[in-house]
C-alpha cells in the first residue's frame, strides 16, 4: 500500500483514483466506482464524488492506496 498525499483535508473518489494512480482517466473512475469494483474502508462504495479523508484507505483490483496529509 502506498500513501498519496492530497493539498486539501478532502479529495474526491473519482479524483484520488486518478492521483493514485490506480486508474488512468475520470471516465475509468466513473466505471469502476458505478460497478462497484472500488473499496473504501474495505467496504464497496459506488458515489464517485464520496469525501475522502487523510486515512482513508482506496482499493480497486488487489491495489491499495492510502489518503495522506501533505
Amino acid at each position: 500500500m502506498n500513501d498519496v498525499p492530497i493539498r486539501d483535508e478532502t479529495i474526491r473518489l473519482g479524483q484520488f483514483l486518478k492521483l493514485a494512480g490506480l486508474i488512468d482517466t475520470g471516465a475509468d473512475a466513473k466505471s469502476v466506482i458505478a460497478d462497484g469494483l472500488v473499496t473504501v474502508n474495505d467496504e464497496v462504495d459506488t458515489r464517485r464524488g464520496r469525501q475522502l479523508r487523510p486515512g482513508d484507505v482506496v482499493s480497486i483490483a488487489g491495489h491499495r492506496a492510502r489518503v495522506a496529509r501533505p
